[in-house]
């Protein structure tokens, strides 16, 4: 029996990963699906597989390109394909592989699979019950919004659907819907299931950050309702994503009173960077990005514990254990000068720079991920840069980290400032405007002063008088931070897109990424300054295979313009 459930098990998911196209998915085998959907551990298995796709090299590759390729943060490496280096170019055609979405439409196959099956396992099985049955719908409904998400911040208008490929007679030749329509359908499917999606797998169980639970709900319904524009709903999951971490840091801090490594910056429990009574720094990124599974994680991909493939994307594009210079570079104003304290991006005792960027030969590459552990001086007595002793992972196992604890802080000072509304330079703060305003400030101060290790307000250079002047002011300080704070995350092109979306014009977005452009700066910038080129091309392949696709126009021979 046992030979016999390995044998459908590996027919499923070999049917269910050999999809080339979501827009001709071949259908699931009848006689496997007969005798395959009759037990829980059948469900479990397919819905394992849908968190293994999200783990896959095209996936997350696809995050990062998508989420960060065209941003100020990267351009070329060492050895950079050439797909990637047309990427980082701004040359971007329909025939480049990134602009491939199929490994996204498997995983929304395999989730759609799970919701359409899922309830005849718990007609069959008495073991799966209807609890589980609800914890599962909630699971497969939320990965399927996520991978949506990112199709749509990608492209933009993309197909849609929540059926399965189960047989021939189906026709998957769907037009694209629209952005609009699409962020609508996500909200509405993740706000039905939030409630029944699981709180704890366990105490102290690595599930709690590498499976979605209803907090993981809360901070997708968060990003959801910021792009919407709906500010006040965004705060609102913010905060119960807050507030649990509160409750957390409290019930471990009264366990542990003396040997817990989180500390209040303001209201907010953050890992410290130096650990109190030493004099050594980098204990933050050492928790989050090397041990993984940290304090501040609310879902990320697992390899850590897992080990049962390496995370061959971040080894490939940033740097692994045999090189530590990946295909993805750093641009130099980046990180020039930063102890010099001349940057205008980190400040000299920000210890971020030190921790995501490695340096080499006036050349700099992505560090974040690649090490196991950072660690350098707090302080020096010759006031020189300090020397970083990093540990590079023996092996390629780094967690892919979605969402944290500082992302969703950040997400709610951005709610706040766009709330307050419009405020020129000299013009009076009302008083809820001002609330507005020292609420966003509260949210990027405690990020800030975390990662320059500022235990007390006596030395802080981050002054909410300087920024409280005008809204553009307050919107440029949180995604400064939100820069600073998730960069090489895959999120800063798509903080780009949303600004662009919100002000109905590229200018700001062109302004801070044209810099790493060092030749034919202008003709990028008349590129840059079209609105539909803020979103990629649908393949060249789609737009054969599927006749209801409408290509792009930035990536046509006319210059028409879309609305937003």
């Amino acid at each position: 029996m046992k030979k016999l459930q390995y044998i459908i098990m590996v027919s499923i998911a070999t049917l269910l990963s050999g999809c080339n196209d979501f827009l001709s998915i071949e259908p699931l085998n009848e006689i496997v699906l007969e005798k395959y959907w009759t037990e829980k551990a059948d469900v479990t298995s397919v819905m394992n597989s849908c968190y293994a796709q999200l783990e896959s090299a095209n996936c997350i590759q696809r995050m990062i390109v998508w989420g960060e390729g065209r941003s100020d943060n990267m351009y070329g490496g060492a050895g950079t394909g050439f797909d990637l280096n047309q990427v980082f170019k701004e040359n971007i055609l329909e025939t480049n592989t990134y602009a491939n979405w199929e490994s996204f439409y498997v995983c929304i196959n395999r989730c759609n699979t799970v919701l359409h099956y899922a309830p005849e396992v718990n007609a069959k099985d008495p073991n799966f019950t209807n609890s589980e049955l609800r914890a599962t719908i909630a699971e497969a409904t939320t990965l399927r919004a996520l991978c949506y998400f990112y199709l749509i911040r990608a492209f933009r208008d993309v197909p849609y659907s929540t059926e399965p490929s189960r047989d021939d007679s189906q026709v998957y030749q769907l037009p694209a819907t629209p952005f609009e329509t699409v962020l609508d359908y996500l909200i509405a499917d993740v706000e039905r299931v939030k409630d029944d999606a699981v709180k704890s797998y366990g105490e102290e169980s690595v599930e709690n950050t590498c499976r979605i639970t209803r907090y993981a709900c809360y901070a997708l319904l968060a990003d959801l309702y910021l792009w919407k524009g709906n500010y006040q709903a965004c705060i609102d999951y913010c905060d119960k994503v807050i507030d649990q971490k509160i409750i957390q840091y409290e019930e471990e801090r009264e366990k542990n009173p003396t040997g817990y490594s989180v500390e209040l910056y303001g209201k907010y429990p953050l890992i410290s960077e130096s650990r109190v009574g030493t004099s050594f720094a980098g204990n933050t990124y050492t928790e989050i990005f090397g041990s993984g599974n940290s304090f501040e994680s609310i879902f990320e991909l697992n390899f850590v514990n897992n080990q049962s493939t390496e995370n061959s994307a971040v080894a490939s594009y940033f740097g692994s254990r045999t090189t530590r210079t990946g295909q993805i570079g750093v641009p130099p104003y980046i990180f020039e000068n930063a102890y010099a304290g001349t940057n205008d991006y980190f400040k000299k005792t920000d210890c971020r720079f030190l921790e995501n960027i490695y340096r080499t030969n006036n050349k700099g590459f992505v560090q974040k991920y690649t090490c196991q552990s950072v660690q350098f001086r707090t302080n020096t007595t010759t006031g020189a840069e300090p020397s970083v002793t990093s540990s590079i992972r023996s092996n390629s196992y780094a967690n892919w980290i979605v969402y944290r604890l500082t992302d969703v802080m950040l997400m709610r000072a951005e709610a706040e400032v766009e709330l307050a509304g419009n405020v020129e330079v000299g013009q009076s703060l009302s008083d809820e405007q001002t609330r507005h305003y020292r609420n966003a400030f509260a949210c990027v101060s405690a990020v800030w002063k975390r990662a320059n290790n500022k235990r007390t307000a006596t030395s802080d250079t981050l002054v909410y008088a300087d920024y409280a002047t005008a809204r553009s002011e307050m919107e440029d300080l949180v995604l400064g931070e939100r820069q600073r704070e998730l960069m090489f995350e895959g999120k800063r092109w798509f903080d780009l897109v949303r600004l662009c979306r919100r002000e109905g014009e590229n200018t700001r977005m062109i302004s801070k990424v044209l810099p790493k452009f060092q030749e034919n700066a202008a003709a990028i910038r008349v590129k840059l300054s079209s609105r539909d080129i803020l979103y990629w091309p649908y393949h060249r392949n789609e737009i054969k295979q599927n006749p209801n696709l409408v290509q792009n126009p930035a990536y046509e021979t006319t210059n028409s313009e879309q609305n937003f």
